[in-house]
């Protein structure tokens, strides 16, 4: 379930920008600090019939945007990637589900250094997990909150 005052921050992670769009990346659950993704199977097969490497790497990478949104003021902070990593543990046969959360103590800590020092890192370790819940992937990232710059129109919408 989303929650109402995600379904923006949802839409938004799924479907705005094009790669990620193409991919079928579904938000199936967002409430406060945390989101729970879905990367179908169908449409992101490979050569050899299994899920490609680059979609795997496209639901840990969105991910960051997406729980950002979650945790933070998304009108006031905006995230961008600074460093990801994958490590590739088993074939995906299936749909691949991702869920993340940041705790209510560290999303209090990050506000603080992004309103004092107009950034700050957010290091998330994600276990990417096919149907029968089997790790599929790693994936360890660090993204970077900013203040938005006066004048700069997000493109997620209204608040």
């Amino acid at each position: 379930m989303i929650e109402e005052k995600y379904r923006q921050v949802a839409d938004f992670s799924c479907n705005g920008i094009e790669a990620i769009k193409r991919t079928g990346i579904r938000v199936v659950e967002m409430r406060d600090r945390y989101v729970k993704t879905l990367m179908p199977i169908q449409g992101n097969v490979n050569h050899v019939g299994i899920m490609y490497a680059g979609a795997l790497f496209a639901l840990g990478e969105m991910m960051g945007g997406a729980l950002f949104g979650a945790a933070f003021d998304y009108m006031k902070y905006l995230p961008v990637a600074k460093e990801v990593s994958i490590r590739y543990r088993r074939p995906a046969l299936t749909d691949v589900t991702l869920a993340a959360e940041i705790s209510e103590e560290d999303a209090a800590r990050i506000t603080a250094e992004m309103e004092e020092k107009g950034k700050a890192d957010v290091s998330l370790d994600l276990e990417l997990k096919d149907a029968q819940g089997e790790v599929v992937a790693i994936v360890h990232g660090v993204w970077q909150g900013r203040k938005i710059p006066d004048g700069f129109e997000v493109p997620w919408g209204k608040a």
